[in-house]
Order: C-alpha cells, then structure tokens, then sequence
C-alpha cells in the first residue's frame, strides 16, 4: 500500500504561483507513474499532468496552457506540481495520484491522496 500527502496549497491573487508536493511513503515509489488531478465543486475531477517513475516523460493536459509543470525527487519520495500564473478557474481540490505506467495515470490509478486546496481571487 502506497499513501500520499499532498501540500502547499493555499489562497493566491489572481497571477499568483505554487507549488504543490506529494509526499510518498514506501520504498518503490520510483516505480509508480504520478499524476496530478483536481476537482472543483459541482464538477468532475479533471487530470492535470502526468510523469513517469523516472521522471524522463511527462504529459499535459491542455488546460494548463503551459502554465504548469511537473517534476519529482524520487530521492525524496516526492512529486511536486509548480503552477504558475494562476487564474479564478484553477480554484480546486488538487489530488495526487500513483500508476504502473504513465499511460495508465489518466484511467487507471492505484492510489490517491487526500487533495490539497487551491484558492485563486480575483
């Protein structure tokens, strides 16, 4: 069993950033693809970005614009979602997420976090 923690949310203007962490316990994380997924109230929860167990390939959903960026630190047993240039429409409940595979993230995750919650004013 794999559990995740994830941090560093909290209210921002309107252009603001964070960065979001997802701490892993265990001693495979490597071997787990993560994502990141958020959720606002009253829709579906909608993924964000993905990265491989070495952290070579990473993917996007469209709705980041460029904006945001994934990373980890296997060393660290963490996975950290930088988001720059925040707008009201990322306010949510961002939710980290372990798969096998990368390709798996989006569909299949094994394992989610208890979601951190981002605030973005006007």
């Amino acid at each position: 069993q794999v559990q995740l923690v994830e941090s560093g949310g909290g209210s921002v203007q309107a252009g603001g950033s964070l960065r979001l962490s997802c701490a892993a316990s265990g001693r495979t994380f490597s071997m787990y693809a993560m994502g990141w997924f958020r959720q606002a109230p009253g829709k579906e929860r909608e993924f964000v970005a993905a990265i491989s167990g070495s952290g070579g390939n990473t993917y996007y959903a469209d709705s980041t614009k460029g904006r945001f960026t994934i990373s980890r630190d296997n060393a660290k047993n963490t996975v950290y979602l930088q988001m720059n240039s925040l707008k009201p429409e990322d306010t949510a409940v961002y939710y980290c997420a372990a798969a096998a595979d990368i390709i798996l993230v989006s569909a299949r995750p094994l394992y989610w976090g208890q979601g951190t919650q981002v605030t973005v004013s006007s």
